[in-house]
């Protein structure tokens, strides 16, 4: 009985995830069709390839489209994001993918929210860094330039984000010659807008901090930290390296609003109070989401 009720579980997760995938890939199309496409405003990766082709290419030739496009130049990387990376990712990242391409041909007759590059720049930039966020987040992605960069950086001496910010470079500068400098500087505006919406996506809008507290009067200052932040604590082992005395370390886990009441709270209590504050990808946990309330 609890074999099936898990099996239901896993079914119910993955079905989410494929729903946000696809409302993501919804996004990222309307993005490009709505915004960035009439504008002459591209992506970087994969996307902004198949947009610079997708211009180039004679009208008569069908196949040469950017929604055959994106799917056609991503398939090397997703099939190598499948031996390095998993089965999941890749059927996440096609099903994501054949979506974008599928959606972005839909929207072909629609009319275009606006002619003013700024604003497709920015309402492009921000509706395709949501979508694309939403996909990643759901475990696969609407583009393979990272795959690329992942297999590239084991063999050269760079970066998942150098190596990938020097191939968009290339497409940029390729983008001004195609579209003008002009609108190749709106591309690089509504690439920064997008990859600044992505990490927000990724991370969650509830950006937390990380909190280490070595204090003398950890007793009071869990306490304090319980009853009047709201938030729980962990006690961890600790030896002064000086001193060699034993010694309880505080983690606490809160929000950055609370960062400036969570101080004071310590320095009522211990104005000594070493206190170390770092920044968090992600934070999960009904502990924690449940102490918000």
């Amino acid at each position: 009985m609890g074999k099936r009720q898990h099996r239901k579980e896993r079914i119910g997760r993955t079905i989410y995830r494929f729903i946000m995938i696809l409302i993501g890939a919804g996004l990222a199309a309307s993005a490009i069709e709505l915004f960035l496409i009439p504008n002459s405003i591209i992506d970087g990766g994969i996307i902004g390839i198949s947009l610079i082709l997708d211009h180039l290419a004679p009208p008569e030739i069908a196949l040469i489209r950017f929604g055959t496009l994106v799917v056609v130049l991503n398939l090397p990387f997703l099939y190598s994001g499948y031996k390095h990376i998993g089965k999941t990712f890749m059927i996440s990242s096609i099903f994501g993918v054949v979506a974008l391409a599928v959606i972005e041909e839909s929207l072909h007759h629609v009319k275009p929210f606006t002619s003013e590059p700024i604003l497709a720049a920015v309402f492009g930039g921000l509706l395709l860094g949501l979508g694309v966020g939403l996909v990643i987040r759901n475990g696969g992605t609407l583009d393979g330039t990272e795959i690329l960069g992942i297999l590239m950086t084991k063999r050269l001496p760079f970066s998942v984000g150098e190596f990938v910010m020097f191939i968009n470079i290339f497409i940029f500068a390729w983008a001004a010659f195609v579209f003008g400098p002009e609108q190749a500087m709106y591309s690089v505006m509504a690439y920064y807008i997008a990859f600044k919406t992505i990490d927000t996506v990724i991370q969650g809008l509830d950006e937390t901090k990380a909190v280490i507290i070595v204090t003398d009067h950890y007793e009071e200052v869990s306490d304090a930290i319980l009853h009047r932040l709201g938030r729980g604590t962990t006690k961890l082992k600790g030896k002064g390296g000086y001193s060699d005395a034993e010694t309880e370390v505080i983690y606490a886990v809160v929000t950055r609003l609370e960062v400036t009441k969570l101080k004071s709270i310590i320095q009522e209590i211990d104005e000594t109070a070493f206190i170390t504050i770092m920044n968090t990808q992600e934070t999960q946990g009904a502990r924690f989401k449940s102490a918000i309330h």
